[in-house]
């Protein structure tokens, strides 16, 4: 059966070879005549704890309130102020990389103030993991703060796959390269996707764009972070521990599905990755 794609399924079909760098957590607190001109180097979250802040972009102008998040993207000048007593967030700077691709969350529109009717569970366990870590007076349990801000992504790309959130924020391009790479290789991950059950050849994936497979190779490779091999053999492990866990198929049955030649080529390929056979899996 044939399954439409989009562009957030490449974040959930690669989301084993994701990346988050945490680089900075921190509480600060502005006066009255705080402001603020700058352009962040990495991807920025701002947890609004106290008061409000502004922040314009040349004529545009957004107001994040108490306990709303603020998703900045690197690259991009703007001019943040508050209009009441004061403001108090805890900011943190990451990076979000796939394979070797940076910067691929650039694609999405995410960057703007998610109001806290949407993400309210996760900016409470992102600000209590924060409180717990540092009253102990340093950054803490930095992996356990990773994990919350993990939790606070997760959920933002969430609402934006189901059309609840749209960032607001310019972009520094409204369509990033990756962006557009992303859509010219729609057909190939539609392709991958319906032909799973076959053995997908490299030289067939590269005729489908016009491209020499040495040069399709390299171009995916940039575009996405990982080789188009690396690609097939992730979502065919995606779809075996699905099927798996499923439990509605026998190994022999599951090694047909996803164009193994016996069942023996796919335990093999299968404890590679997982590192058990798929006999003791569930």
């Amino acid at each position: 059966m044939r399954m439409e794609h989009s562009d957030m399924d490449i974040l959930n079909e690669l989301s084993e070879h994701i990346t988050l760098n945490m680089k900075t957590c921190w509480m600060i607190s502005h006066p009255s005549d705080w402001i603020e001109h700058k352009a962040h180097v990495y991807y920025d979250l701002w947890f609004i704890r106290e008061g409000r802040a502004v922040i314009r972009f040349e004529d545009e102008q957004f107001v994040a309130e108490e306990r709303d998040i603020v998703f900045f993207y690197p690259g991009v000048p703007y001019m943040a102020h508050t209009d009441q007593a004061g403001c108090r967030f805890i900011f943190t700077h990451f990076d979000f990389v796939i394979g070797e691709r940076q910067r691929i969350l650039d694609n999405f529109e995410l960057s703007g103030i998610i109001p806290h009717r949407l993400i309210r569970e996760e900016f409470e366990l992102f600000t209590r993991a924060y409180d717990t870590a540092h009253s102990r007076g340093s950054e803490g349990n930095r992996l356990y703060q990773k994990a919350q801000l993990m939790a606070v992504l997760a959920r933002i790309i969430e609402l934006y796959g189901q059309g609840q959130y749209r960032g607001e924020f310019p972009v520094k391009h409204r369509r990033s390269r990756v962006g557009r790479n992303l859509d010219f290789f729609q057909p190939i991950f539609d392709y991958v996707n319906d032909h799973l059950h076959t053995a997908i050849r490299i030289s067939e994936l590269a005729s489908l764009v016009g491209m020499s497979e040495k040069y399709f190779i390299d171009y995916f490779k940039r575009s996405i972070g990982i080789t188009p091999g690396q690609y097939i053999y992730q979502v065919r492990m995606n779809r075996a521990r699905d099927y798996l866990y499923s439990r509605h198929h026998s190994i022999q049955e599951i090694a047909s599905l996803l164009g193994y030649p016996d069942p023996f080529t796919f335990s093999k390929a299968f404890k590679k990755y997982y590192h058990v056979p798929p006999s003791k899996f569930v």
